[in-house]
């Protein structure tokens, strides 16, 4: 099925729609589940999902990783992060820290909802949090952390047929992963779970 997203009415429908619930880095992989180690409580983070008009359909703004972090370097992510103290709640903490990491403003987004949470194997627990970007704005990628920020076509990010199960051995076990590569950019790993889950919802 091809998804309707031409319009943002038609992305906010998809959210509200009953679908499948939360996500989790196990869903390929649930033989690892029994073999990795439980974590006391899963520690709260959020990431917003921003989408941005052009003149042929709407983009989802990606950022590429720094390649000398210790966590996850080079990897594509969605702005976020932990949930601070300070955060109100998960819509604060996705907004906050893409002020933070590309300089996009919350006062230039309007959200528009949210989608069920995404457990990983590093025990967080992440709410993605989606966005409207209101009017184009310069990114200021943070010193440090964030190495490039990119768009890519939300039409190609929600079509299930450009997503693929690829696999490597981690901790002794072969774990399978989605992924959606995109011109000279590899997403996987839970940017592209999330992904995945949102095109299905848009799909439905």
């Amino acid at each position: 099925m091809i998804a309707r997203v031409d319009t943002i009415e038609n992305v906010v429908e998809a959210l509200y729609r009953q679908t499948a619930g939360a996500s989790s880095d196990f869903d390929l992989n649930p033989q690892v589940r029994n073999t990795w180690p439980v974590a006391a409580k899963l520690r709260p983070a959020a990431v917003l999902v921003p989408l941005i008009a052009t003149p042929i359909g709407l983009n989802v703004i990606l950022t590429k990783r720094a390649s000398h972090l210790k966590h996850h370097p080079g990897q594509i992510a969605f702005p976020g992060g932990k949930v601070d103290a300070t955060d109100s709640d998960e819509t604060a903490t996705a907004l906050r820290e893409a002020h933070e990491e590309i300089g996009l403003h919350p006062d230039n987004v309007d959200v528009l909802g949210r989608m069920p949470f995404h457990e990983t194997v590093t025990s967080f627990t992440i709410v993605p949090v989606v966005g409207q970007v209101k009017n184009r704005f310069t990114p200021i990628p943070e010193t440090g952390e964030v190495a490039e920020v990119f768009e890519v076509p939300l039409a190609y990010l929600a079509d299930p047929a450009n997503y693929l199960i690829e696999g490597r051995f981690w901790g002794g076990t072969r774990r399978q992963y989605y992924t959606i590569p995109y011109g000279p950019y590899y997403i996987w790993g839970a940017t592209a779970r999330i992904l995945r889950g949102f095109a299905e919802r848009l799909t439905q």
